[in-house]
Formats: structure tokens, sequence, C-alpha cells
């Protein structure tokens, strides 16, 4: 594959992979900064991949070890602002339907480490010894942030209780 087998590679991937960002870090923003910045790993690494490799898994895997290391540190390169953004007075049909925001809202309420493990038990659909491979961490360490992450999601009584309320871990 060549520079234009990563351009179409960024073009047919790119929105699936903010996305995935987004969940992994519970912001819209941060998700694009981190599928951005995977990008550039992938690109380097570009070669390397072709002809049988996988960019996507090997950029899903640098998202996600990035996504890990941001919860350990403690400054997080953001200073809040002295009042919030102007936001639209538009209200959209689709809100009271549309649940992006509420999963969004309560992934951001758990420390990173707990939610990058929610993100790939639940919507990556990875057992907790993929997880502990793709972490390099072991399995206990998955299944502990795993617990206190859905044990945080109940207590906090949101529209998420009920998807949580039935599940084990």
């Amino acid at each position: 594959m060549t520079d234009d087998g990563f351009a179409v590679f960024v073009g047919a991937r790119y929105p699936a992979l903010v996305r995935y960002g987004t969940l992994l870090t519970g912001d819209r923003g941060h998700g694009e900064d981190l599928a951005q910045e995977a990008l550039v790993k992938t690109h380097r690494a570009w070669q390397r991949l072709h002809p049988d490799g996988d960019p996507e898994g090997y950029t899903r895997q640098v998202m996600v070890r990035a996504a890990w290391r941001a919860g350990r540190r403690l400054w997080r390169r953001e200073l809040p602002a002295a009042a919030p953004p102007d936001r639209a007075t538009e209200v959209d049909a689709f809100d009271v339907r549309d649940t992006t925001e509420v999963v969004l809202a309560a992934l951001r309420e758990l420390p990173a480490g707990q939610r990058v493990v929610l993100v790939l038990r639940y919507w990556a659909g990875l057992s907790e010894q993929e997880i502990a491979t793709q972490l390099d961490c072991s399995a206990g360490t998955v299944k502990s942030r795993a617990s206190r992450a859905l044990a945080t999601l109940r207590r906090s009584g949101g529209p998420l209780t009920d998807a949580f309320t039935h599940t084990v871990v």
C-alpha cells in the first residue's frame, strides 16, 4: 500500500475512528485528537502494515493505549474557562430519542481506565482476557475496573441505570 492507500483508508474509516475515540475519551474533541494522533502513528508504520497488516486494528490499538495512558496523567492539558461557551438555542426534535449525549455524559464521569475498559468490553465486544492483553495488565485489573465503573453508573441513577442493572461482570 502506498500513501494513496493510506489516504483511502483514512477517507473510509476516519468517522468510525473518531466515534471510537469519542467513546474512549468521553468527548468528541478529544476523540478527534486521539484519532488524529493514532493516524499519524499508523502512517509511520504504514509500510510495515502492508500487505497483510490490519491498519484499522493497529490504529484502534494505538488509540486504546493512548487513552489508557491519558488516565494516568495528572494534567490533562486543559484549563477550565471562566464561563461556558454559548450554546445553540435551536431545539432538536430527536434529542429525546438520542442517547449519544446520555452515554457520553455517563462515560465522562468515569476515570479514563474504567471508561476504556467499558468501551472495550461492551462496545468493542472484547473478552476480559483480550482487554488485559491489549492493555498489558492482568484480567483481574480489567474485572475490577469494569466492576467499579458499572457500580458508579448504577449509583448515578441516570437513564443508563436500567441498562446495567442486569449486567454480570
